[in-house]
């Protein structure tokens, strides 16, 4: 197929098709040549979903992005004259205006240092893979022509990824692309060729000159797929984990007992990942489910009746993940989030038991609050035997764990669970000020009502206070 015009036609593309058709005139009326390029002409091919337009101009990008702007009824765009590349914003589609351009970096930075404009082939000739380096003509006399001089589309019918150059060259310009070649990986489901393989190996260690923010937002994307653990055995396979997430590296090949059913932490960790994705499309629960047993290379000991154990994996994982988090500068708020989780994801399993009490099930859900629900099915994820029967033993676990739940308290009123006296009264009753005994009062009344000493109403709780106003 030399042609795209038919795929372009269907329906599902009228609004991209629309936008392309205005460019297209335009780039007639100004004598230029113009394609839109990479992600969409490869979504295009695969017949997914588009979401974003890539243009690129031969001549003068950003003079171009401001005609098409006004064309669109858009009056500003954002430019970035260094690279001779613009944006014009658009609710429905990004849309991206670049000039036709060749990059020069230097050993030490994958930030350009020079930015040479060139032809149509030396633009496609620096993309990352085949399957980003074609480009369908949008001149209305030419509209839908493809130009694919790496052979990508037919690396797309194979499955497979490719660089356009050496991979060596390719890699080394840009070590981020190893992470995107993971990414590509998990998101297509595309096997790397060999060279391409090997080359990551030997230039693993370049990716260290990748911005940390960089990184984050690439794995972020691989734990976003329909299944995470393509892009992570990846990662791994290529020396790059050791590098971007060494604790979860580090679990590759040590063994834990038989009754988990698998070989080694890695394969158990990466399983509970891709039952994350599953059951949620919540980045967090997968980022949760990835570091859930970080800490069991640290804790793991052999016993010589149970084989290995892993005693305080939770504790130490929790505490763990601050260095994951400084050094990957995740959000505070992804960080406590990862932090409650990896604490908290041993404790439900132990409400099982008979004789669990009352109490145990509210300190659960208070320590869980509004999480309560992920923290749930983190624990489903963690089921990864492939024996049938087990699998149902241990859903079964689960649902009467829930039911005690629901019965100790309605989910709404347990998150918001709070003392019923609050500091102003405590503060009147006890003739005290405002301070840290304020607080300690009112943590004594919760202590007292999660504890089933009393009830969790006004009339009890004031009553408690009263008792034991004069011994603070």
């Amino acid at each position: 197929m030399k042609n795209l015009k038919n795929l372009i036609d269907l329906d599902k593309y009228k609004y991209a098709k629309s936008i392309l058709y205005i460019a297209g005139s335009l780039g007639e009326d100004e004598n230029l040549e113009i394609y839109v390029v990479g992600g969409f002409v490869r979504d295009l091919l695969m017949e997914k979903p588009l979401n974003d337009i890539d243009l690129m101009v031969v001549g003068d990008g950003i003079s171009f992005a401001k005609k098409l702007a006004r064309k669109l009824g858009q009056k500003k765009i954002v430019p970035f004259i260094k690279f001779g590349t613009a944006i014009i914003p658009n609710k429905k589609m990004n849309i991206e205006v670049a000039t036709a351009r060749t990059e020069l970096y230097s050993q030490n930075s994958r930030k350009p240092k020079e930015v040479i404009y060139t032809s149509l082939e030396g633009d496609l000739s620096r993309r990352d893979f085949t399957i980003n380096a074609m480009a369908m003509n949008i001149l209305p006399n030419k509209f839908g022509e493809l130009t694919d001089p790496y052979n990508g589309k037919e690396d797309i019918r194979c499955k497979v990824l490719k660089t356009p150059l050496d991979p060596d060259v390719t890699f080394a310009e840009d070590p981020l692309r190893m992470m995107r070649a993971a990414y590509f990986s998990s998101k297509l489901k595309f096997k790397l060729s060999q060279p391409l393989i090997n080359s990551m190996k030997k230039t693993s260690s370049r990716i260290e000159i990748v911005s940390a923010e960089r990184i984050r937002d690439e794995f972020i994307k691989i734990l976003k797929t329909d299944r995470p653990s393509i892009g992570i055995i990846v990662l791994q396979k290529a020396g790059l984990l050791n590098h971007v997430f060494p604790e979860i590296d580090t679990m590759y090949g040590m063994d834990q007992t038989s009754e988990w059913h698998h070989k080694d932490i890695f394969a158990h960790t990466i399983q509970v990942v891709d039952n994350a994705a599953k059951l949620s499309n919540k980045m967090e629960i997968r980022f949760a489910a990835l570091v859930h047993d970080i800490a069991k290379p640290k804790t793991r000991r052999i016993d010589k009746k149970k084989g290995y154990t892993f005693h305080g994996h939770d504790a130490v994982g929790e505490r763990m993940i601050n260095e994951v988090a400084r050094r990957m500068k995740l959000p505070n708020v992804l960080k406590f989030y990862l932090k409650k989780l990896t604490l908290l994801h041993l404790r439900p399993i132990a409400l099982v038991k008979d004789i669990v009490t009352d109490s145990a099930v509210r300190r659960l859900m208070v320590a869980a609050g509004d999480d309560l629900e992920d923290l749930m099915i983190l624990c489903r994820a963690d089921i990864t035997t492939k024996n049938p029967k087990r699998v149902k033993k241990y859903l079964k676990n689960f649902e009467k764990v829930e039911q005690k739940m629901n019965s100790v308290f309605e989910k709404d009123s347990i998150k918001s669970f709070q003392s019923p006296v609050r500091g102003k009264e405590i503060m009147k009753v006890c003739n005290i000020n405002e301070g840290p005994n304020v607080g300690k009062i009112k943590k004594r009344i919760e202590e007292a009502i999660l504890n089933g000493d009393i009830q969790n109403t006004h009339q009890e709780a004031l009553a408690f206070l009263m008792k034991i106003k004069g011994n603070n």
